[in-house]
């Protein structure tokens, strides 16, 4: 109970009550902002639609498409600007009221103290941001490049990736989407198969689910969007959600909702609800490290038609696509992380929008060099105000680095003995939120670092992965 105690404590320390009212004014704020960016739409192609809807069109093979779409919702999002800075300018000084209310020195160390991140500090944060400078934004740019090329394209542009921001680039013409079932039985049956390739008793675990109807996975009319799992606490039962169209998307949500499945399903014995309690630092290396343990049987059988998803080749592509998000992804999260170490320590010059948008630009043109902004400095300035993090819940985006890098160490472990490495996975999801992080780290056969060395040694890997990959695919 020494962990669970601590973080008692630490929530009775940090509780004041004038600081009820202010929460529930940031509530309000929160709200306002998801009002603002959910009634975000454009006309296209004859009829008023939002903004989400317009995401297939970023894949569109023809970059005319792509770039029409891309500048469509951009300007659409800059006409909220004035509405968004508003906002802001409301919201910050309420957060730094609160901070003062309970004797923080700022809401950075407020921040730290209500996510109970009792085993690393705010500069260990700012070193694995150096870290990821060093280390992963020379990979992206090579990433970037080689898709660049494959392309055929003189500079890669924003309207040039899936995501229009900075994830992994459209595909090449003529490459068809992977289709890696037909309905969902299917797709259960193949998930289980899956499963029990990495592990028999995760296996079973699964097959528990699908007997117990613990899945909800087709997209259907009213269904509500997204994808997670969920705990029964009193069945001691997970229970996956999610909207499955039959894309390989699907697979990799199924994935990593699965990792959290057995998470739950392995401490679920604990005796008291608080040791069930675990830091999203490593509930996140439950998920993430399936998702990579789980991949190399997406076409372990050589088919995509019987127990597997794919071919050898087109599972190839899948891991390809993954391993590559898995870099870009960190010097994404250094820019978020790093613009907000920046506002909660520099409040008074944060409270004005325009050095917010100074911030992030710089940040920006640092992390994420792979890719041509130029001309577009209003929408990239901006970027902060897109992240819903940000303005809903501050702080909270280094718990996917920080699980990226411990998953890939299990991974790591899983390619030198497949046996020993999930049984360690295994025995760190049964301690729960018994222990530190740098235990549970540990226990899963990984190190909770922050520094250049270790996550220089995953990126390498990677890299190998990828490599070695591409000639399957």
């Amino acid at each position: 109970m020494a962990i669970p105690l601590q973080r008692m404590r630490a929530e009775a320390d940090l509780f004041r009550e004038e600081n009820i009212p202010l929460s529930i004014e940031l509530n309000k704020m929160s709200a306002r902002y998801q009002k603002i960016v959910g009634s975000q739409t454009v006309m296209w192609e004859g009829e008023e639609r939002p903004l989400p809807q317009l995401r297939p069109y970023f894949n569109d093979p023809d970059r005319a498409v792509r770039e029409q779409t891309w500048r469509a919702a951009q300007e659409r999002r800059l006409i909220d600007r004035a509405a968004l800075n508003d906002l802001w300018q409301e919201m910050l000084p309420i957060r730094c009221q609160v901070a003062a209310n309970a004797d923080c020195s700022d809401y950075r160390d407020y921040s730290w103290r209500a996510y109970h991140r009792f085993d690393y500090t705010p500069k260990d944060a700012q070193t694995f941001q150096e870290a990821i400078a060093a280390v992963c934004v020379p990979a992206a740019t090579r990433i970037y490049e080689r898709h660049r090329q494959r392309l055929g394209l003189t500079t890669l542009r924003p309207w040039d990736l899936n995501d229009g921001e900075w994830s992994r680039p459209a595909d090449p013409p003529g490459l068809s989407p992977l289709r890696p079932y037909r309905d969902a039985a299917e797709f259960l049956n193949k998930s289980v198969a899956l499963f029990q390739q990495v592990d028999e008793r995760l296996g079973n675990a699964f097959q528990t689910m699908v007997n117990e109807h613990l899945l909800d996975v087709e997209n259907r009319a009213g269904k509500a969007p997204g994808g997670y799992c969920t705990y029964f606490a009193t069945a001691k039962r997970p229970f996956i959600f999610m909207n499955a169209v039959g894309l390989h998307d699907d697979v990799q949500t199924m994935m990593h909702e699965a990792g959290h499945a057995f998470h739950a399903f392995a401490h679920a014995n604990l005796p008291y609800h608080s040791q069930q309690y675990v830091p999203m630092e490593f509930n996140e290396v439950a998920s993430m490290s399936m998702e990579l343990l789980a991949a190399p049987y997406l076409g372990a059988n050589g088919n995509g038609h019987e127990t597997s998803f794919y071919t050898p080749a087109e599972a190839a592509r899948a891991r390809i696509e993954h391993l590559e998000q898995a870099i870009l992804f960190w010097p994404y999260m250094a820019v978020v992380d790093a613009f907000q170490h920046w506002v909660y320590t520099h409040p008074q010059i944060a409270s004005d929008p325009a050095a917010c948008d100074a911030t992030w630009l710089a940040l920006w043109q640092r992390y994420l060099p792979g890719v041509d902004w130029s001309g577009l400095d209003d929408v990239t300035a901006t970027g902060w105000q897109r992240k819903v993090h940000i303005y809903q819940v501050p702080f909270y985006y280094i718990e996917y680095g920080l699980a990226a890098l411990g998953a890939a160490q299990v991974w790591q472990n899983a390619q030198q003995d497949q046996e020993t490495a999930v049984a360690r996975y295994q025995q760190a999801l049964a301690l729960g939120g018994t222990a530190p992080l740098p235990d549970l780290f540990a226990a899963a056969g990984a190190r909770f670092a922050f520094d250049a060395d270790t996550l220089q040694h995953v990126v390498s890997f990677i890299e190998e992965n990828i490599a070695r990959l591409e000639t399957i695919a």
